[in-house]
């Protein structure tokens, strides 16, 4: 059986217009988040189908709301200003993206202000945008939900910690609902106003910081640990601008050990699954608090970015030491997601939120091939014999699990998806989509091994010299040989793209290294000489990379 069976896009079932009996259409929608720091906005098109989103532009821009008067604790106008112009930037773009819908948020800045609803009315006499004024714990729970959009936790416990601006969410989750969630006042700019005031900062100042931060998170988290089943350690997923800066940081670090001759931090092609260890994330914190604001700017850090990231990093260290969490993984998916996916359960288009989480992966597959216009019944033919192929010859020819199995299955919905820019050389152009897509819940290195499975499905074979395949570990390189192997055969199997092969069996003998494919056709009066034909020719790759022959037998009956 195909996997996974209830995200066909064949399969009435994965569409909610057939669960709901509602009219339901695709639609693009803007949403909007009002931060301490910066106002965000994501527009998206909806696939009712799927049903997933697509992100057609982010934009951001640090307006620095927290910066609120010293002695009356109002939003500046100066600050109000900057904020109006973001979000006639932000109303425009929407407007001339044709977003049909704008939602829009504030949360802690704008919460605590005295003025704050002055500043909201405003916002909606000037610019005709309604803004919804949340509180600390609804906040946290759309930031829970962006981050189910965007990542598969394979039913374990996960901790989210969203770093903002004035307030830190920290939410405690599993596959079945939320157990705790909590919003602590401490932001990375609230926390720079009030602790540092020296450059660098001075050994006082990040004694008197830390120590405050400590005190902050420790109710929240001696509450969230009273949920903790005995011996259970969760995930710990990280999200906002602080997380994301380390991660950049990180990854270039790890680039310059390489040999990388670039000094400047670089971002992998996505953020969302890249992971750090504490012993990192304390590595990069130590080297920030010993610089300068100018050379945090030399870093490659953003000048706005570069003023906040000492206090955001050490809330970051400090609640990782009190969590005694090991390692932390990073979501790009928080709050303007998270409004999005609240407004799709709203609407119908999502029943439930859990089984939409569990799905991520195979969902945000199927939104690629959508993309792209992958025949999708051809498609899932193909996967369908992979799986066959891949679940005969396992503890026989090869030892693979589930998760590379997953490979193979998206790798094989995608294969095709090359042909969305030219049918020359089309393997190659699966290969750049498919690493360059918005694949969420893949980590990068699982997004690189799918992409080179749907590249090497056709031509030559995988080589040393070849760009992706000649920066994989030996264990890596074995996985791509021999699952686009598989792959070369089970397309073979569908040469007219007709379905005319219905099953297969597969049979080995480890006595002479012989694997027989016994092919039942659809349509008993079809000899499939084309199919026969292309196992021919597409299966020396597979026998070499196997060491066996391949004997194709076509039976009429099963």
């Amino acid at each position: 059986m195909v996997f996974p069976p209830a995200l066909s896009l064949q399969d009435g079932a994965a569409c909610p217009s057939h669960k709901t009996k509602k009219n339901l259409s695709d639609c693009i929608l803007a949403a909007i988040d009002i931060g301490t720091n910066s106002i965000h906005m994501v527009v998206v098109k909806i696939n009712a189908q799927i049903p997933s989103f697509s992100i057609i532009t982010r934009e951001k821009e640090t307006v620095r709301l927290g910066e609120r008067d010293p002695e009356t604790g109002n939003l500046t106008p100066e600050a109000m200003e900057r904020a109006i112009s973001a979000l006639r930037r932000c109303k425009q773009l929407a407007e001339t993206l044709k977003a049909e819908q704008i939602i829009a948020v504030a949360t802690s800045a704008t919460r605590e202000a005295p003025n704050g609803q002055e500043f909201l009315a405003r916002i909606q006499a000037e610019l005709g945008i309604v803004v919804d004024l949340i509180s600390g714990q609804e906040e946290a729970r759309r930031i829970y939900l962006g981050v189910l959009s965007g990542m598969d936790f394979g039913g374990k416990p996960h901790l989210v910690i969203d770093i903002g601006g004035g307030s830190t969410e920290i939410i405690l989750a599993d596959s079945k609902d939320i157990r705790c969630l909590s919003s602590t006042k401490v932001g990375a700019v609230r926390l720079t106003r009030e602790f540092i005031h020296t450059d660098p900062i001075s050994n006082k100042e990040l004694i008197a910081l830390r120590a405050y931060i400590r005190g902050m998170l420790e109710r929240p988290v001696e509450e969230l640990q009273q949920f903790l089943n005995p011996g259970e350690k969760p995930i710990l997923v990280g999200t906002s601008g602080t997380v994301e800066t380390l991660a950049i940081l990180h990854a270039s670090s790890k680039k310059s050990l390489k040999g990388s001759p670039s000094s400047l931090p670089t971002a992998p092609v996505t953020l969302n699954g890249y992971q750090m260890s504490r012993w990192a994330v304390e590595s990069l914190f130590s080297r920030l608090v010993k610089m300068s604001y100018s050379e945090r700017v030399a870093m490659g850090i953003s000048e706005k970015r570069a003023e906040i990231i000492i206090a955001g990093a050490a809330i970051l260290v400090e609640a990782m030491n009190m969590l005694n969490a090991d390692s932390l993984i990073v979501c790009e998916r928080a709050l303007r997601e998270g409004l999005i996916v609240d407004w799709m359960l709203q609407h119908g288009y999502i029943e439930d939120r859990l089984a939409y989480q569990s799905q991520v992966r195979p969902r945000n597959v199927y939104k690629i091939a959508h993309k792209y216009h992958v025949d999708l019944p051809y498609a899932e033919r193909v996967a369908g014999f992979a799986l066959k192929l891949f679940d005969s010859l396992k503890g026989k020819l090869h030892f693979w699990g589930e998760l590379e199995r997953e490979y193979l299955w998206s790798a094989a919905i995608l294969h095709n998806c090359g042909l969305y820019v030219s049918h020359s050389a089309h393997h190659k152009h699966s290969y750049y989509l498919i690493r360059h897509s918005e694949l969420l819940g893949f980590s990068e290195i699982e997004i690189e091994l799918i992409a080179l499975i749907a590249r090497y499905h056709r031509k030559s074979k995988p080589k040393r010299k070849h760009v992706g395949y000649a920066t994989l570990s030996e264990g890596h390189r074995k996985l791509v040989r021999q699952l686009s192997a598989i792959l070369r055969l089970a397309i073979a199997l569908d040469r007219r793209q007709i379905g005319a092969i219905k099953d297969l069996e597969c049979k080995f003998d480890p006595e002479y290294r012989r694997l027989y494919l016994h092919l039942y056709p659809q349509n008993p009066q079809d000899d499939c000489a084309l199919e026969l034909w292309s196992l021919d020719y597409k299966k020396p790759i597979f026998e070499q990379e196997y060491n066996v022959k391949v004997h194709a037998v076509l039976r009429r009956a099963s």
